[in-house]
C-alpha cells in the first residue's frame, strides 16, 4: 500500500507502537486455543487450524468461504481477536469478526473488513444491532497495513457500553441510553469468516473479485474470552462470590479516560470515513438518538 496513506507523525507512530507492543504480550499471556475454543461453521475443507491449535487460517476460493463460531455462548465480556487480513488485490472480499444472538430480533456487534484492490486502503466497517435493527454504521481507514502483520481487534461489551478496539486503541464507543435498545438481553457467540461480497464490499459494487488471486486467506491467533459464560440459562458471573462475580471483571468498570479519549478523537477525526450520525441525507427524518448525546 502507498507509504504516504500510513505515514504518521514521529510523536503518534512512537505510542502507537507501544499500544500495540503492550496489546500483543497481554494476548499473548492470555491466548486459548481454538481446537478447544471455536467449531467451524462453513467451508470445512477451507479451515486450516495449525501449530497445535495456536494458529487458525480461514479460505475463499470461487467455490465459496469459510467461518467459524465460539464454541461458548457469552452475555458481557473482553473478546481479543489477533487478524491478519487478505493480502494483495482482496477487492471483493469480506473478513467479518463479529457477535451475533439468533432469531428475527437478533443483537450483534460488527467488525467487518472490506477488502481491495492492491495499493489502496482496507475499509473497517463497524456496527451495532440491537433486537434487528441496525443502521448504526461507522466506517475506518486503518493507519497501518493490516495485511503485513497480524493486529489485536477487541470488543469490550459491558452492560453499560460497547467498545471497538484496535491495538487496545479506541475507535468507537456505543453507551447505553435509557428507553433506548442496547445488547444486554441475548447471549451471542464470536463469529468470523471469509466471505466473497463483490456485489456492493469494494466501492459499492463496481470493484468485483478477482478469482485468479484465489485462494484468498486470513489468518487468526490469540483468541482470548475473558467474559461470562452463557450456559443452561444462567451466567458464569451471576455469582455472589467476588472472585468469580461482576466485581471481579475489570471490563466491567472500564471507562475511556481523558488519555483514551483522546486516542479515539485522533483515529475519528483522521480515519473514519463514514458515520451514521452526520449522514443527514439517509436519515433525512432525523439522526439517531443516541447521536445528539453529549460526550
Amino acid at each position: 500500500m502507498a507509504a504516504s496513506f500510513y505515514a504518521l507523525s514521529s510523536r503518534a507512530t512512537t505510542w502507537m507502537l507501544l499500544s500495540t507492543l503492550a496489546s500483543s504480550f497481554l494476548m499473548a499471556a492470555s491466548a486459548g486455543n481454538f481446537y478447544n475454543d471455536v467449531d467451524i461453521i462453513w467451508g470445512q475443507e477451507k479451515v486450516e487450524i495449525l501449530n497445535n491449535g495456536n494458529d487458525l487460517t480461514l479460505n475463499l476460493d470461487k467455490s465459496g468461504g469459510s467461518g467459524f463460531q465460539s464454541k461458548n455462548e457469552y452475555q458481557f465480556g473482553k473478546i481479543d481477536m489477533q487478524i491478519k487480513l487478505v493480502p494483495g488485490n482482496s477487492a471483493g472480499t469480506v473478513t467479518a469478526y463479529y457477535l451475533s444472538s439468533k432469531g428475527e430480533k437478533w443483537d450483534e456487534i460488527d467488525f467487518e473488513f472490506l477488502g481491495n484492490v492492491s495499493g489502496e486502503p482496507y475499509t473497517l466497517h463497524t456496527n451495532v444491532i440491537c433486537q434487528g435493527q441496525g443502521a448504526r454504521e461507522q466506517q475506518f481507514h486503518l493507519w497501518f497495513d493490516p495485511t503485513v502483520d497480524f493486529h489485536t481487534y477487541s470488543i469490550l461489551w459491558s452492560p453499560e457500553r460497547i467498545i471497538f478496539y484496535v491495538d487496545d486503541i479506541p475507535i468507537r464507543e456505543f453507551e447505553k441510553m435509557e428507553n433506548l435498545p442496547f445488547p444486554e438481553n441475548q447471549a451471542m457467540r464470536i463469529y468470523s469468516t471469509l466471505w466473497n461480497a463483490d456485489d456492493w464490499a469494494t466501492q459499492g459494487g463496481r470493484v468485483k473479485t478477482d478469482w485468479s488471486y484465489a485462494p484468498f486467506t486470513a489468518s487468526y491467533r490469540n483468541f482470548n474470552a475473558d467474559a461470562c459464560v452463557w450456559s443452561n440459562g444462567a451466567s458464569s458471573c451471576n455469582s455472589n462470590d467476588p472472585s468469580t462475580g461482576w466485581s471481579s471483571k475489570p471490563w466491567v468498570w472500564q471507562r475511556l479516560d481523558d488519555g483514551k479519549r483522546g486516542q479515539m478523537k485522533w483515529v475519528q477525526d483522521n480515519y473514519m470515513i463514514y458515520d451514521y450520525c452526520k449522514d443527514n441525507k439517509r436519515f433525512s427524518q432525523g439522526l439517531a438518538p443516541e447521536c445528539t448525546r453529549a460526550k
